[in-house]
Parts: C-alpha cells; sequence; structure tokens
C-alpha cells in the first residue's frame, strides 16, 4: 500500500485497518512524497501513532512547487519506488486516487509486471489530476471505485467488468466513525498548534481548505488572495488547513503569508494537518467548508455539511445538494459562505459510499484472482 500525500492516508485507513485484520494477507505499507513532509502534516507520524508499520520511506518531492518540479518529483518517486517494490516484493500494489506522485507508483508496479489496485478511479475533475487518473486506470489491474458512476467510466474505458468493484469510498468509513462521537476535542488548539487566534468553536466557525489548480498555477496567488478577502468580509471564526504539495503551491502559501502580515485576520487559525476523525469532526461540527478540496465533495456530502466550492479544481466531480459553486471573485465567494453558514446541517447524502468501503476493499484484494497473466489474457 503506497501513502503518498495527506489526503491518500484518510482515504484509505479503513482499507489499511481492515486488512491488518485479516490473517490471510500480509500489509506492507510505503510512505512516500509529501506524506514524509512535516510543512505539509507529516503524515507518516499519524499513520505510526495510529498503530500502522510504515515498511519503507520514500523521499522524492523537489523544492519549488511548479510543473517542473512535480514531473522531476514524479521520475525520483518512479526511481524510488522500484526499488522499493523490488525490495518488498508484493503480490499487489495498491495506489490511490489521482496525484504525481500516485503515478509514480502506478508506473514502477505496471514496468515491473507487478498487479495493480487503484482506488477511487474512474471520476472526473477539472485539472490534471483527471488525466492522471485515467491514465492509472488503464495501467491497473483491479478497479476498487466509489460509486456506480465511476464504475461506469471505468468499464468504458475498456476495462473488464469483473475486474471492477463497487466498494464506496473509504474515507466515508472514517466519516461514519468520526460522527459516532462528534465530540470536539476540547484542548483542540493546544493539541494540533498552528497559528492564529484562539477562540471558542462552540459559537461557530468556519473551515477553509484551499489547493492550487495545476492547470492554472500561475494564479494560485491570486485565486488565494480573493478567498482571504472574502472570509475576512464576512468575519465568522475560521480554522484554515495548509494547502497539498501542488505546483502554485508556493504562490498560495506566499499569498496567505503576506495577508497575515498586511491584513487582519482576527479570528483565523491555520493548521497543518491533524488526524483524520480530529479533522471530520471539526467539519461536522463547522457551519460550512470554503475552497476547492475533494472533501468538500465527498465526505460533507456524507456529513451533511454546507460547502463553498471556488473554481475549476472539482469542476465534473459528481457532487451532492450541499455544494454551492462559485468563482475567484471575493464578493461571490462572501455571499457563498454568508449562505451556506446559513443553511444548517443537511440530510446525508450516501453518493460515495455508506461507511461500509474499508471491509469491501480488503475483501477484494484478498479474494481476487489478480495476475497480470490474466490481464494479458483480455
Amino acid at each position: 500500500m503506497a501513502i503518498t500525500a495527506r489526503p491518500s492516508y484518510s482515504r484509505i485507513r479503513s482499507a489499511l485497518t481492515a486488512l491488518g485484520e485479516r490473517n490471510d494477507v500480509e500489509l506492507q505499507v510505503v510512505a512516500a512524497a509529501s506524506a514524509l513532509l512535516d510543512r505539509y502534516g507529516n503524515a507518516v507520524g499519524v499513520i505510526q501513532k495510529e498503530g500502522f508499520r510504515v515498511d519503507r520511506q520514500v523521499y522524492s518531492i523537489l523544492e519549488g512547487e511548479n510543473l517542473v518540479t512535480s514531473a522531476k518529483s514524479t521520475g525520483i518517486g518512479l526511481s524510488e519506488m522500484a526499488s522499493v517494490l523490488a525490495d518488498l516484493a508484493p503480490q499487489v500494489v495498491v495506489t490511490i486516487a489521482d496525484r504525481f506522485e500516485t503515478m509514480a507508483t502506478a508506473v514502477a508496479a505496471a514496468y515491473m509486471n507487478l498487479p495493480l489496485a487503484h482506488v477511487q478511479g474512474g471520476e472526473i475533475t477539472g485539472s490534471i489530476d483527471e488525466k492522471v487518473r485515467h491514465a492509472i486506470t488503464k495501467l491497473a489491474d483491479l478497479h476498487l471505485v466509489a460509486s456506480d458512476r465511476a464504475a461506469e467510466r471505468v468499464i468504458r474505458m475498456g476495462e473488464q467488468p469483473d475486474t471492477v468493484h463497487v466498494t464506496g469510498c473509504p474515507s466515508i468509513d472514517v466519516a461514519k466513525a468520526a460522527i459516532g462521537d462528534p465530540r470536539l476535542d476540547p484542548d483542540l488548539f493546544e493539541h494540533y498548534g498552528g497559528v492564529g487566534t484562539v477562540f471558542d468553536l462552540s459559537k461557530g466557525y468556519i473551515v477553509v481548505m484551499q489547493h492550487p489548480v495545476t492547470t492554472e498555477y500561475g494564479e494560485s496567488r491570486i485565486h488565494i488572495g480573493e478567498t482571504l478577502h472574502a472570509v475576512a468580509e464576512v468575519g465568522l471564526p475560521t480554522l484554515w488547513f495548509w494547502p497539498n504539495v501542488d505546483a502554485g503551491s508556493d504562490g498560495t502559501s506566499k499569498g496567505i503569508r503576506a495577508f497575515r502580515e498586511t491584513q487582519k485576520l482576527p479570528q483565523v487559525h491555520f493548521f497543518k494537518n491533524m488526524p483524520p476523525e480530529a479533522f471530520l469532526r471539526l467539519l461536522y461540527n463547522g457551519l460550512c467548508i470554503v475552497g476547492n478540496s475533494s472533501v468538500a465533495i465527498r465526505e460533507c456530502a456524507y456529513l451533511g455539511v454546507p460547502a463553498v466550492n471556488i473554481g475549476s479544481r472539482q469542476a465534473g466531480r459528481d457532487r451532492g445538494r450541499n455544494v454551492l459553486d462559485v468563482d475567484y471573485e471575493r464578493g461571490a465567494i462572501a455571499a457563498a459562505i454568508r449562505k451556506q453558514a446559513g443553511r444548517g446541517r443537511l440530510a446525508p447524502d450516501l453518493l460515495y459510499g455508506d461507511g461500509g468501503a474499508g471491509p469491501r476493499i480488503a475483501e477484494v484484494l484478498a479474494k481476487a484472482p489478480l495476475t497480470i497473466e490474466k490481464r494479458l489474457a483480455y
């Protein structure tokens, strides 16, 4: 199992748990890329703290957060992952979603004739992630998809129906567990650090998570500026999470830092990361989420949390009734925040699953007759 970024862990954690509980599977975990970096949340620390053994660590991220470093980081990841896979000799390689680090794992496995299982294929979005996701689908031998629509797309791409399994999204499992006990950590600011104002969460707050769009990476500082102005105008207490390591994230980070120095953000606290359940409890108890993270589309549909989705990063992704789409314009963003923050919690939407994906994924991985010879026989 290759975990290459902060969101990848939350997207596969319940499957890791289910696999670890089986006696017919040996689970090997490889942590790589931004999952190892402190400034992107040190996901590997969370993985280990939650009881999973990390068998190998792969450092592959080049500084720069631009298109060139993304391409080069993919190349480094491919080279390093090939060595790790040769060493571990897995019977199946599992890769998650659609990031450039995910592509490195997929290519390495495919060229080494190792059966590849892909989680969350068949979805549509409005950035380069879609190209990566579909490319990994064509490299993969087994497809563990989140929805019926995703399964239909994978089959239309030419994949054999008996290799496509609708499991639901494992991140919904984490959301289901989180709201089993929805109470917030009373010492949240102390436990997870960050910088900014400390305030009373019981009086209401919003959550912001906005990443750069790879195909618009040169505008990332402008984009984040519009959101910063809108949040400042609305004035609601805000918990803001740092962006992923994508082309343009340096512009996003600089935009946030410059705004903090020159403008007033009296009720905003910034975090790098926190464990999946803690983060999802924050979302569940918040007024709404703002930005362009897929968590607003996926987990928040199940949680019934209103979402303000900004820009093109999630264009085309299947969405529920919790989402309001706006462009990169501060006035429109501010108006959308006010509207969504006043809606209250919505009914759960099972678009991406019912909270039982992890055991289904573990069962498929343990039982599927997955060999390269079977794939080539098609």
